[in-house]
């Protein structure tokens, strides 16, 4: 944020390369971690949408095997009314009541075959869901074995380079208090357009060290006298001398 203190361009430039070179260190720890932070994310929501694809398998298991159970209570059903039909046809009085019962009998027989035909069904359903589930643990223990390794190296790193990472996130918020809002903002949004993080750069072989495109002589004299901020026409970077540059030292 801007302070109450009006700093000179020199200054300026100065507390800009201060903190490049300190979010530069944080940059390298960040290099060190490399893509697992984000592998490790990704494999936690991989694994979760695994266990809600097991969760549901499982719950369909378990309505295809209520449905077997309501059809062999039908089954117990019809064979319980065949045995009375077939006990009240003992005692018929005349061919209609006979004929009545018969078709009574002839149709929970019918119930029975239909019901059997849909445990049948059913019991292939939960077979070919049963290697479906399988399949599905057998890649969440798969997952988990490669989220477990990766997490140790990340856990790994982190705890070797923890204190440094501190100590450097302490010095940019420490740093970012000393540059004027408005070169902050310029200096993010550079920072946000190159993979390397490299906003504030030194002029080097008479060149940009960012971009490497060349910087004419007498645009190179205006950077050394320090006395505005000066971008590189090319990429848009931040240019200082190499001298400033170099004066700076972030331990």
């Amino acid at each position: 944020m801007a302070n109450v203190k009006e700093y000179s361009v020199e200054e300026k430039l100065s507390s800009l390369v201060t903190l490049q070179k300190i979010e530069s260190k944080i940059d390298e720890i960040q290099i060190l971690k490399g893509e697992l932070p984000m592998e490790v994310s990704d494999l936690e929501d991989e694994i979760a949408g695994l266990h809600s694809r097991q969760t549901k398998i499982e719950e369909e298991i378990n309505g295809i095997q209520e449905f077997i159970s309501n059809k062999k209570n039908l089954i117990k059903d019809a064979e319980a009314l065949i045995k009375k039909y077939e006990k009240q046809s003992e005692n018929v009085k005349n061919s209609r009541e006979f004929e009545a019962i018969n078709k009574e009998i002839e149709m929970q027989q019918l119930e029975m075959k239909l019901a059997e035909k849909h445990i049948r069904d059913a019991n292939e359903e939960i077979a070919e869901k049963v290697v479906v589930l399988d399949k599905a643990k057998k890649n969440i223990g798969a997952k988990e074995g490669v989220l477990s390794t990766k997490k140790g190296e990340l856990e790994k790193i982190i705890a070797g380079t923890e204190k440094e990472e501190t100590h450097f996130n302490k010095l940019s918020a420490e740093a970012r208090e000393k540059v004027e809002e408005r070169l902050l903002n310029s200096y993010d949004r550079i920072r946000k357009n190159y993979r390397n993080g490299l906003s504030v750069v030194p002029v080097e072989r008479d060149a940009c060290g960012g971009c490497f495109n060349a910087i004419p002589p007498q645009r190179q004299s205006e950077i050394r006298q320090r006395k505005k901020i000066i971008v590189c026409e090319n990429c848009g970077r931040i240019l200082v001398d190499r001298d400033l540059f170099d004066s700076v030292e972030v331990k």
